[in-house]
Protein backbone atom coordinates (compact mmCIF):
# COMPACT_ATOMS: atom_id res chain seq x y z
CA UNK A 1 0.00 0.00 0.00
CA UNK A 2 0.99 3.31 -1.07
CA UNK A 3 1.12 5.56 2.24
CA UNK A 4 1.34 8.78 0.75
CA UNK A 5 -2.10 7.68 -1.11
CA UNK A 6 -3.64 7.02 2.23
CA UNK A 7 -5.94 9.97 3.60
CA UNK A 8 -7.96 10.10 7.55
CA UNK A 9 -11.54 11.03 7.51
CA UNK A 10 -13.53 11.64 10.07
CA UNK A 11 -15.54 8.09 9.50
CA UNK A 12 -12.44 6.21 8.30
CA UNK A 13 -9.44 5.86 6.09
CA UNK A 14 -9.60 6.12 2.43
CA UNK A 15 -6.99 4.99 -0.36
CA UNK A 16 -6.46 7.62 -3.61
CA UNK A 17 -4.56 6.83 -6.64
CA UNK A 18 -2.59 9.18 -8.92
CA UNK A 19 -3.92 11.41 -12.01
CA UNK A 20 -0.96 12.68 -12.70
CA UNK A 21 2.23 11.28 -10.61
CA UNK A 22 4.80 13.93 -12.75
CA UNK A 23 2.53 16.87 -11.38
CA UNK A 24 1.75 15.05 -7.84
CA UNK A 25 -1.74 15.71 -8.65
CA UNK A 26 -3.86 12.68 -6.66
CA UNK A 27 -7.21 11.34 -6.74
CA UNK A 28 -9.70 10.26 -4.91
CA UNK A 29 -12.97 8.53 -6.83
CA UNK A 30 -16.15 7.30 -5.17
CA UNK A 31 -15.80 8.90 -1.83
CA UNK A 32 -19.06 8.37 0.23
CA UNK A 33 -20.09 11.74 1.94
CA UNK A 34 -23.68 10.28 3.41
CA UNK A 35 -25.41 7.10 3.64
CA UNK A 36 -26.75 5.42 0.89
CA UNK A 37 -30.18 7.14 0.66
CA UNK A 38 -32.21 3.53 -0.27
CA UNK A 39 -35.03 2.25 1.13
CA UNK A 40 -36.21 4.14 4.79
CA UNK A 41 -33.67 6.57 3.82
CA UNK A 42 -35.00 7.34 0.45
CA UNK A 43 -36.72 11.03 0.50
CA UNK A 44 -35.05 11.65 3.81
CA UNK A 45 -32.11 14.32 4.61
CA UNK A 46 -28.66 12.77 3.91
CA UNK A 47 -27.55 10.56 6.89
CA UNK A 48 -23.68 10.91 7.87
CA UNK A 49 -21.93 7.78 7.38
CA UNK A 50 -21.23 5.33 9.80
CA UNK A 51 -17.30 4.90 10.46
CA UNK A 52 -15.29 1.88 8.99
CA UNK A 53 -12.35 0.37 10.32
CA UNK A 54 -10.43 -1.27 6.96
CA UNK A 55 -9.00 1.33 4.41
CA UNK A 56 -11.39 1.56 1.89
CA UNK A 57 -10.67 2.18 -1.59
CA UNK A 58 -10.81 5.50 -3.05
CA UNK A 59 -9.47 4.40 -6.51
CA UNK A 60 -13.19 3.57 -8.73
CA UNK A 61 -15.91 6.31 -9.46
CA UNK A 62 -19.08 5.40 -7.89
CA UNK A 63 -22.17 5.08 -9.68
CA UNK A 64 -24.50 7.76 -11.08
CA UNK A 65 -27.46 8.61 -9.63
CA UNK A 66 -30.57 7.07 -10.96
CA UNK A 67 -31.32 8.86 -13.88
CA UNK A 68 -32.61 8.09 -17.84
CA UNK A 69 -30.26 7.68 -20.62
CA UNK A 70 -30.20 10.38 -22.73
CA UNK A 71 -28.28 8.90 -26.71
CA UNK A 72 -29.94 12.10 -29.08
CA UNK A 73 -29.48 15.24 -26.86
CA UNK A 74 -27.41 17.60 -28.82
CA UNK A 75 -24.54 18.23 -27.10
CA UNK A 76 -26.16 16.57 -24.06
CA UNK A 77 -26.41 12.95 -24.75
CA UNK A 78 -25.04 10.61 -21.96
CA UNK A 79 -25.19 7.31 -23.69
CA UNK A 80 -25.88 4.61 -21.23
CA UNK A 81 -24.00 4.17 -17.64
CA UNK A 82 -23.79 2.80 -14.44
CA UNK A 83 -26.88 4.47 -12.67
CA UNK A 84 -27.90 3.73 -8.69
CA UNK A 85 -29.97 4.70 -5.99
CA UNK A 86 -27.13 4.64 -4.11
CA UNK A 87 -25.19 7.19 -5.34
CA UNK A 88 -24.07 10.28 -3.12
CA UNK A 89 -20.15 9.87 -3.79
CA UNK A 90 -17.95 12.93 -4.23
CA UNK A 91 -14.14 12.85 -6.16
CA UNK A 92 -11.22 15.07 -4.89
CA UNK A 93 -8.14 16.07 -7.21
CA UNK A 94 -5.46 17.32 -5.26
CA UNK A 95 -1.76 18.08 -4.74
CA UNK A 96 -0.21 15.73 -3.02
CA UNK A 97 2.08 17.38 -1.06
CA UNK A 98 1.23 21.51 -1.03
CA UNK A 99 3.46 24.40 0.32
CA UNK A 100 0.08 25.84 2.28
CA UNK A 101 -3.93 24.63 2.33
CA UNK A 102 -5.17 25.02 -1.22
CA UNK A 103 -8.22 26.61 -1.89
CA UNK A 104 -11.21 24.62 -2.02
CA UNK A 105 -13.32 24.55 -5.57
CA UNK A 106 -16.73 22.23 -5.35
CA UNK A 107 -18.32 21.38 -8.47
CA UNK A 108 -22.12 20.94 -8.85
CA UNK A 109 -22.82 19.94 -12.52
CA UNK A 110 -26.08 20.50 -14.76
CA UNK A 111 -29.00 18.54 -16.10
CA UNK A 112 -31.82 19.99 -15.40
CA UNK A 113 -31.84 18.33 -11.91
CA UNK A 114 -33.01 15.20 -13.63
CA UNK A 115 -29.38 14.25 -15.25
CA UNK A 116 -25.96 14.22 -15.04
CA UNK A 117 -23.21 12.87 -13.04
CA UNK A 118 -19.95 14.55 -11.10
CA UNK A 119 -17.11 12.03 -12.96
CA UNK A 120 -17.59 12.43 -16.46
CA UNK A 121 -14.47 13.15 -17.94
CA UNK A 122 -15.47 16.77 -18.98
CA UNK A 123 -15.27 17.48 -14.90
CA UNK A 124 -11.60 15.94 -14.44
CA UNK A 125 -10.15 18.20 -11.88
CA UNK A 126 -6.06 17.37 -12.66
CA UNK A 127 -5.50 20.35 -14.50
CA UNK A 128 -7.43 22.91 -12.26
CA UNK A 129 -5.37 20.74 -9.59
CA UNK A 130 -2.63 21.85 -11.75
CA UNK A 131 -3.21 25.43 -10.96
CA UNK A 132 -3.20 25.21 -7.36
CA UNK A 133 -6.69 24.46 -6.17
CA UNK A 134 -7.98 21.52 -4.89
CA UNK A 135 -11.24 19.97 -6.91
CA UNK A 136 -14.41 18.49 -5.54
CA UNK A 137 -16.84 17.06 -7.57
CA UNK A 138 -20.36 15.89 -6.54
CA UNK A 139 -23.07 13.67 -6.58
CA UNK A 140 -26.67 14.48 -5.67
CA UNK A 141 -30.09 13.28 -6.22
CA UNK A 142 -31.67 13.59 -9.11
CA UNK A 143 -35.37 13.84 -10.35
CA UNK A 144 -38.16 12.05 -8.87
CA UNK A 145 -35.47 10.71 -5.60
CA UNK A 146 -34.16 14.56 -5.31
CA UNK A 147 -37.00 16.97 -5.58
CA UNK A 148 -39.99 15.02 -5.15
CA UNK A 149 -42.49 16.58 -2.63
CA UNK A 150 -45.37 15.56 -1.16
CA UNK A 151 -47.96 16.27 2.00
CA UNK A 152 -47.19 12.59 3.37
CA UNK A 153 -43.29 13.26 3.28
CA UNK A 154 -43.68 16.15 4.77
CA UNK A 155 -45.96 14.99 7.66
CA UNK A 156 -43.17 12.28 8.84
CA UNK A 157 -40.38 14.74 9.05
CA UNK A 158 -39.58 16.89 11.14
CA UNK A 159 -39.28 19.79 9.69
CA UNK A 160 -42.39 19.65 7.74
CA UNK A 161 -40.24 19.76 4.45
CA UNK A 162 -39.87 17.65 1.71
CA UNK A 163 -38.22 18.36 -1.75
CA UNK A 164 -35.20 19.72 -2.11
CA UNK A 165 -33.27 16.76 -1.18
CA UNK A 166 -30.78 17.25 -4.35
CA UNK A 167 -29.88 20.64 -2.42
CA UNK A 168 -29.58 18.65 0.99
CA UNK A 169 -27.23 15.82 -0.72
CA UNK A 170 -25.09 19.28 -1.51
CA UNK A 171 -25.33 20.70 2.04
CA UNK A 172 -23.82 17.60 3.12
CA UNK A 173 -21.22 17.45 0.97
CA UNK A 174 -20.38 20.79 2.08
CA UNK A 175 -20.46 19.94 5.70
CA UNK A 176 -18.17 16.79 4.50
CA UNK A 177 -15.72 19.10 2.74
CA UNK A 178 -15.41 21.02 6.32
CA UNK A 179 -15.09 17.92 9.03
CA UNK A 180 -12.29 15.94 5.91
CA UNK A 181 -10.67 18.37 3.30
CA UNK A 182 -8.08 19.24 5.66
CA UNK A 183 -6.62 15.68 4.96
CA UNK A 184 -6.82 16.11 1.65
CA UNK A 185 -4.50 19.73 2.02
CA UNK A 186 -7.39 21.54 1.57
CA UNK A 187 -8.30 24.96 3.47
CA UNK A 188 -11.70 25.08 4.80
CA UNK A 189 -12.22 28.49 5.49
CA UNK A 190 -12.02 29.30 1.49
CA UNK A 191 -14.59 27.07 -0.54
CA UNK A 192 -15.67 28.33 -3.63
CA UNK A 193 -18.74 26.63 -5.14
CA UNK A 194 -19.05 26.67 -8.67
CA UNK A 195 -21.83 24.95 -10.99
CA UNK A 196 -23.72 25.22 -14.59
CA UNK A 197 -27.36 25.21 -15.67
CA UNK A 198 -29.26 23.44 -12.52
CA UNK A 199 -25.85 23.38 -11.12
CA UNK A 200 -25.85 27.33 -11.21
CA UNK A 201 -29.22 27.25 -9.84
CA UNK A 202 -28.17 25.08 -7.08
CA UNK A 203 -25.33 27.47 -6.65
CA UNK A 204 -27.94 29.89 -6.06
CA UNK A 205 -30.63 28.22 -3.99
CA UNK A 206 -27.68 27.68 -1.45
CA UNK A 207 -27.12 31.50 -1.32
CA UNK A 208 -30.47 31.75 -0.16
CA UNK A 209 -30.56 28.76 2.20
CA UNK A 210 -29.51 29.63 5.94
CA UNK A 211 -28.47 25.79 5.90
CA UNK A 212 -25.86 26.46 3.93
CA UNK A 213 -25.25 29.67 5.76
CA UNK A 214 -20.82 29.41 6.83
CA UNK A 215 -20.17 26.16 4.30
CA UNK A 216 -18.43 28.86 1.13
CA UNK A 217 -17.04 31.68 0.94
CA UNK A 218 -16.88 32.38 -2.47
CA UNK A 219 -19.58 31.66 -5.19
CA UNK A 220 -19.62 30.78 -9.18
CA UNK A 221 -22.62 30.99 -11.22
CA UNK A 222 -22.47 29.88 -15.04
CA UNK A 223 -25.35 29.73 -17.24
CA UNK A 224 -28.48 30.04 -14.48
CA UNK A 225 -30.01 31.74 -11.57
CA UNK A 226 -33.02 30.75 -9.07
CA UNK A 227 -35.01 33.56 -9.88
CA UNK A 228 -38.96 33.38 -11.22
CA UNK A 229 -39.57 29.65 -11.13
CA UNK A 230 -42.26 29.79 -7.68
CA UNK A 231 -45.78 30.20 -9.46
CA UNK A 232 -49.08 29.08 -7.77
CA UNK A 233 -47.35 25.76 -6.17
CA UNK A 234 -43.94 26.94 -4.83
CA UNK A 235 -43.80 24.32 -2.08
CA UNK A 236 -44.17 21.69 -4.81
CA UNK A 237 -46.64 19.66 -3.02
CA UNK A 238 -49.27 19.43 -5.53
CA UNK A 239 -47.62 18.97 -8.33
CA UNK A 240 -46.23 15.75 -6.65
CA UNK A 241 -49.54 15.03 -5.01
CA UNK A 242 -50.13 14.61 -8.88
CA UNK A 243 -47.52 12.10 -9.91
CA UNK A 244 -47.84 10.11 -6.54
CA UNK A 245 -51.40 9.74 -7.82
CA UNK A 246 -50.21 9.11 -11.37
CA UNK A 247 -48.65 6.07 -10.19
CA UNK A 248 -50.80 4.71 -7.61
CA UNK A 249 -53.87 5.46 -8.83
CA UNK A 250 -56.31 3.48 -6.53
CA UNK A 251 -54.84 3.87 -3.50
CA UNK A 252 -57.55 6.39 -1.39
CA UNK A 253 -54.95 7.71 0.86
CA UNK A 254 -51.20 7.75 -0.06
CA UNK A 255 -48.58 7.04 2.78
CA UNK A 256 -44.82 7.45 2.76
CA UNK A 257 -44.56 3.79 3.09
CA UNK A 258 -46.21 3.24 -0.08
CA UNK A 259 -44.52 5.40 -2.18
CA UNK A 260 -40.88 4.08 -1.22
CA UNK A 261 -42.31 0.63 -2.38
CA UNK A 262 -41.86 2.13 -5.36
CA UNK A 263 -38.93 1.00 -7.54
CA UNK A 264 -37.41 3.33 -9.23
CA UNK A 265 -38.21 2.30 -12.90
CA UNK A 266 -41.51 3.15 -11.68
CA UNK A 267 -40.27 6.67 -10.45
CA UNK A 268 -38.21 6.95 -13.48
CA UNK A 269 -41.34 6.38 -16.00
CA UNK A 270 -43.78 8.31 -14.04
CA UNK A 271 -41.92 11.23 -13.56
CA UNK A 272 -41.63 11.50 -17.56
CA UNK A 273 -45.16 10.18 -18.78
CA UNK A 274 -46.84 12.64 -16.33
CA UNK A 275 -45.11 15.83 -17.11
CA UNK A 276 -43.68 16.44 -13.67
CA UNK A 277 -40.41 16.53 -14.71
CA UNK A 278 -40.63 18.90 -17.37
CA UNK A 279 -39.57 22.53 -17.49
CA UNK A 280 -36.18 22.23 -14.97
CA UNK A 281 -37.81 23.99 -12.19
CA UNK A 282 -37.88 21.25 -9.28
CA UNK A 283 -36.31 23.01 -6.37
CA UNK A 284 -39.28 24.24 -4.31
CA UNK A 285 -40.01 26.90 -1.73
CA UNK A 286 -40.50 24.00 1.59
CA UNK A 287 -40.14 26.67 4.27
CA UNK A 288 -36.79 24.81 5.38
CA UNK A 289 -33.85 24.06 3.21
CA UNK A 290 -35.35 27.44 1.47
CA UNK A 291 -38.05 29.47 3.79
CA UNK A 292 -39.29 31.63 0.79
CA UNK A 293 -38.73 32.24 -2.68
CA UNK A 294 -35.09 33.10 -3.22
CA UNK A 295 -35.38 35.81 -5.39
CA UNK A 296 -37.50 37.69 -1.85
CA UNK A 297 -34.48 36.51 -0.20
CA UNK A 298 -32.17 38.53 -2.70
CA UNK A 299 -34.27 41.08 -2.94
CA UNK A 300 -34.24 41.79 0.34
CA UNK A 301 -30.39 41.69 0.85
CA UNK A 302 -30.36 38.12 3.29
CA UNK A 303 -28.34 36.04 0.64
CA UNK A 304 -24.87 35.05 1.75
CA UNK A 305 -22.94 37.85 1.55
CA UNK A 306 -20.05 36.28 -0.57
CA UNK A 307 -18.10 37.84 -4.23
CA UNK A 308 -19.68 35.78 -7.11
CA UNK A 309 -18.65 35.43 -10.47
CA UNK A 310 -21.63 35.38 -12.93
CA UNK A 311 -22.51 34.67 -16.16
CA UNK A 312 -23.99 33.95 -19.72
CA UNK A 313 -23.14 32.62 -23.11
CA UNK A 314 -24.32 33.99 -26.44
CA UNK A 315 -26.27 31.68 -27.83
CA UNK A 316 -27.83 29.13 -24.85
CA UNK A 317 -31.38 29.04 -26.26
CA UNK A 318 -29.74 26.95 -29.23
CA UNK A 319 -31.38 23.37 -29.20
CA UNK A 320 -31.67 24.33 -25.62
CA UNK A 321 -35.12 25.96 -26.03
CA UNK A 322 -37.70 25.05 -28.57
CA UNK A 323 -37.68 27.32 -32.11
CA UNK A 324 -41.10 28.00 -32.91
CA UNK A 325 -40.30 27.96 -36.76
CA UNK A 326 -43.87 29.00 -38.25
CA UNK A 327 -44.57 31.50 -36.41
CA UNK A 328 -46.12 34.26 -37.75
CA UNK A 329 -45.79 38.14 -37.39
CA UNK A 330 -49.46 38.15 -36.05
CA UNK A 331 -48.45 35.28 -33.69
CA UNK A 332 -45.41 36.65 -32.68
CA UNK A 333 -47.14 40.58 -32.01
CA UNK A 334 -49.25 38.54 -29.77
CA UNK A 335 -47.15 37.16 -27.60
CA UNK A 336 -45.25 40.27 -27.55
CA UNK A 337 -48.49 42.10 -26.22
CA UNK A 338 -49.34 39.59 -23.63
CA UNK A 339 -46.10 39.19 -21.92
CA UNK A 340 -44.80 42.66 -22.13
CA UNK A 341 -48.13 45.20 -22.82
CA UNK A 342 -46.74 48.57 -23.14
CA UNK A 343 -43.21 47.62 -23.86
CA UNK A 344 -43.91 45.36 -27.11
CA UNK A 345 -42.78 48.13 -29.23
CA UNK A 346 -39.80 48.81 -28.29
CA UNK A 347 -38.78 45.03 -27.27
CA UNK A 348 -39.68 43.95 -30.70
CA UNK A 349 -37.21 46.85 -32.46
CA UNK A 350 -34.72 45.75 -29.72
CA UNK A 351 -34.84 41.77 -31.50
CA UNK A 352 -35.28 42.97 -35.10
CA UNK A 353 -32.50 41.60 -36.57
CA UNK A 354 -33.57 38.21 -35.20
CA UNK A 355 -37.06 39.17 -36.15
CA UNK A 356 -36.30 39.99 -39.83
CA UNK A 357 -34.86 36.05 -40.01
CA UNK A 358 -37.45 35.02 -38.69
CA UNK A 359 -40.19 35.70 -35.85
CA UNK A 360 -40.16 32.36 -33.84
CA UNK A 361 -36.22 33.17 -33.96
CA UNK A 362 -37.06 36.16 -32.19
CA UNK A 363 -38.89 34.90 -29.82
CA UNK A 364 -36.38 32.23 -28.65
CA UNK A 365 -33.92 34.99 -28.21
CA UNK A 366 -36.32 36.77 -26.04
CA UNK A 367 -36.62 33.86 -23.86
CA UNK A 368 -33.43 32.82 -23.91
CA UNK A 369 -32.29 35.93 -22.33
CA UNK A 370 -35.10 36.06 -19.79
CA UNK A 371 -33.89 32.86 -18.68
CA UNK A 372 -30.12 33.66 -18.60
CA UNK A 373 -28.88 37.04 -19.53
CA UNK A 374 -31.31 38.69 -17.48
CA UNK A 375 -31.38 36.96 -14.26
CA UNK A 376 -27.21 36.66 -14.26
CA UNK A 377 -27.14 40.13 -14.05
CA UNK A 378 -29.92 40.88 -11.46
CA UNK A 379 -27.85 38.11 -9.52
CA UNK A 380 -24.89 40.62 -10.11
CA UNK A 381 -27.00 43.02 -9.30
CA UNK A 382 -28.51 41.78 -6.04
CA UNK A 383 -25.00 41.30 -4.83
CA UNK A 384 -23.19 44.19 -5.64
CA UNK A 385 -25.79 46.24 -3.33
CA UNK A 386 -24.87 43.91 -0.32
CA UNK A 387 -21.48 44.86 -0.93
CA UNK A 388 -20.27 41.83 -2.25
CA UNK A 389 -17.95 42.11 -5.18
CA UNK A 390 -19.57 40.38 -8.11
CA UNK A 391 -17.66 39.58 -11.63
CA UNK A 392 -19.91 39.30 -14.50
CA UNK A 393 -18.85 37.70 -17.86
CA UNK A 394 -20.94 37.01 -21.36
CA UNK A 395 -18.53 34.44 -23.69
CA UNK A 396 -19.43 34.99 -27.19
CA UNK A 397 -16.52 33.05 -28.02
CA UNK A 398 -17.67 30.21 -30.41
CA UNK A 399 -15.93 26.70 -29.76
CA UNK A 400 -16.70 22.80 -30.94
CA UNK A 401 -19.86 21.36 -30.49
CA UNK A 402 -19.48 18.02 -29.41
CA UNK A 403 -20.96 15.69 -27.80
CA UNK A 404 -19.10 17.04 -24.11
CA UNK A 405 -20.29 13.55 -21.97
CA UNK A 406 -18.79 11.04 -24.88
CA UNK A 407 -15.53 11.03 -24.53
CA UNK A 408 -15.46 7.90 -26.60
CA UNK A 409 -17.77 9.38 -29.52
CA UNK A 410 -17.61 12.85 -28.99
CA UNK A 411 -18.79 13.87 -32.99
CA UNK A 412 -21.60 15.13 -33.38
CA UNK A 413 -22.54 15.63 -37.69
CA UNK A 414 -23.55 19.18 -37.82
CA UNK A 415 -24.47 20.33 -41.44
CA UNK A 416 -22.59 23.57 -41.35
CA UNK A 417 -20.19 21.98 -39.45
CA UNK A 418 -18.97 21.62 -35.77
CA UNK A 419 -18.60 25.94 -35.19
CA UNK A 420 -21.64 26.19 -36.18
CA UNK A 421 -23.97 26.41 -32.97
CA UNK A 422 -22.85 29.30 -31.87
CA UNK A 423 -21.75 29.57 -27.95
CA UNK A 424 -24.00 27.16 -27.07
CA UNK A 425 -25.33 26.17 -23.45
CA UNK A 426 -22.49 24.17 -22.09
CA UNK A 427 -19.88 25.44 -24.12
CA UNK A 428 -17.86 26.85 -21.46
CA UNK A 429 -17.57 23.56 -19.37
CA UNK A 430 -14.43 22.01 -21.04
CA UNK A 431 -12.89 25.78 -21.20
CA UNK A 432 -13.48 25.88 -17.52
CA UNK A 433 -12.12 22.63 -16.63
CA UNK A 434 -9.44 23.41 -18.71
CA UNK A 435 -10.12 20.32 -20.51
CA UNK A 436 -10.08 21.21 -24.28
CA UNK A 437 -8.36 18.39 -26.34
CA UNK A 438 -9.57 15.88 -24.26
CA UNK A 439 -11.83 14.45 -26.67
CA UNK A 440 -12.10 14.72 -30.36
CA UNK A 441 -9.92 16.35 -32.78
CA UNK A 442 -11.76 19.29 -33.88
CA UNK A 443 -9.75 22.32 -31.36
CA UNK A 444 -7.57 24.61 -32.61
CA UNK A 445 -4.81 27.05 -30.80
CA UNK A 446 -7.44 30.13 -30.04
CA UNK A 447 -9.52 27.10 -28.17
CA UNK A 448 -6.34 26.19 -25.63
CA UNK A 449 -5.82 29.90 -25.44
CA UNK A 450 -9.20 30.35 -23.68
CA UNK A 451 -9.25 27.51 -22.30
CA UNK A 452 -6.00 28.69 -20.27
CA UNK A 453 -7.69 32.62 -20.02
CA UNK A 454 -10.98 30.86 -18.27
CA UNK A 455 -9.44 28.27 -16.41
CA UNK A 456 -6.93 30.96 -14.88
CA UNK A 457 -9.48 33.41 -14.06
CA UNK A 458 -11.80 30.63 -12.27
CA UNK A 459 -9.16 29.51 -10.09
CA UNK A 460 -7.63 33.18 -9.16
CA UNK A 461 -11.24 33.96 -8.00
CA UNK A 462 -11.18 30.57 -6.01
CA UNK A 463 -7.98 31.66 -4.22
CA UNK A 464 -8.71 35.24 -4.42
CA UNK A 465 -12.03 37.08 -4.73
CA UNK A 466 -10.62 38.89 -8.15
CA UNK A 467 -10.49 36.57 -10.99
CA UNK A 468 -7.97 39.56 -12.51
CA UNK A 469 -4.68 38.06 -13.44
CA UNK A 470 -1.41 39.57 -14.17
CA UNK A 471 -1.11 36.82 -17.83
CA UNK A 472 -4.75 37.91 -19.08
CA UNK A 473 -6.94 41.23 -19.54
CA UNK A 474 -7.74 42.78 -16.41
CA UNK A 475 -11.26 42.12 -15.00
CA UNK A 476 -13.06 45.27 -13.40
CA UNK A 477 -15.86 44.25 -10.86
CA UNK A 478 -19.68 44.57 -11.49
CA UNK A 479 -21.32 48.06 -10.82
CA UNK A 480 -24.78 48.89 -11.22
CA UNK A 481 -23.91 52.20 -12.74
CA UNK A 482 -21.15 50.85 -15.32
CA UNK A 483 -22.74 47.22 -15.58
CA UNK A 484 -19.15 46.03 -16.28
CA UNK A 485 -18.97 42.90 -18.37
CA UNK A 486 -16.24 40.64 -19.27
CA UNK A 487 -16.37 39.62 -22.92
CA UNK A 488 -14.94 35.65 -23.05
CA UNK A 489 -13.36 36.07 -26.44
CA UNK A 490 -10.25 36.01 -27.95
CA UNK A 491 -10.06 40.14 -27.27
CA UNK A 492 -11.45 39.93 -24.28
CA UNK A 493 -12.50 43.43 -23.55
CA UNK A 494 -14.96 45.12 -21.11
CA UNK A 495 -18.19 46.23 -22.05
CA UNK A 496 -20.57 48.35 -19.83
CA UNK A 497 -23.15 45.30 -20.43
CA UNK A 498 -23.56 42.99 -22.78
CA UNK A 499 -27.25 42.94 -25.01
CA UNK A 500 -27.35 45.56 -23.13
CA UNK A 501 -30.15 47.68 -24.46
CA UNK A 502 -32.24 44.09 -25.18
CA UNK A 503 -31.46 43.50 -21.21
CA UNK A 504 -32.52 46.94 -19.92
CA UNK A 505 -36.15 46.55 -22.03
CA UNK A 506 -36.68 43.03 -20.40
CA UNK A 507 -35.68 44.29 -16.79
CA UNK A 508 -38.09 47.35 -17.15
CA UNK A 509 -40.99 45.12 -18.23
CA UNK A 510 -40.28 42.18 -15.53
CA UNK A 511 -40.51 45.30 -13.03
CA UNK A 512 -43.82 46.35 -14.61
CA UNK A 513 -45.16 43.29 -14.28
CA UNK A 514 -43.68 42.86 -10.67
CA UNK A 515 -45.88 46.32 -9.80
CA UNK A 516 -48.63 45.79 -11.71
CA UNK A 517 -49.30 42.40 -9.12
CA UNK A 518 -48.39 44.19 -6.19
CA UNK A 519 -51.49 47.11 -6.94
Amino acid sequence: MNQSLVKETQSGSLQGAWADKAADIQVFRGVPFAQPPVGELRWRPPAPMAPWRDVKSAEHFGPACYQAFSEDAFVWSRGEFERSEDCLYLNIWANAEPAKPLPVMVWFHGGAHTGGFAHVELFDGTALARKGVLVVTVNYRLGPWGFFAHPALSAESAENSSGNYGLLDKIAALQWVQDNIQAFGGDATNVTIFGQSAGSMSVCALMASPLADGLFHKAIGQSAACFNRYGRDPSGEERGAKLADYLLPNTATISAEDLRSLSNDQLLQASTDSGWDRGGGLISVDGWVLPEAPQTTFANGKQAKVPVLLGSLANEGIELLTLHASLTEAEFDAYLATKFGGLAAPIKQAYDAERLISPGLAQRSIETDLFMALPMRQWAGYQTAIGAPSYLYFMDYVPPAYQIYRVDQPDLDLPSGPRSAGAYHSADLAFVFNNVGNSGDFWNDDDFTMANRISDYWTRFAKTGNPSHAEHPSWEPYAVQTQNTMMLNLAGEQKPGALREKIDLLAAAQGALVEHHRS
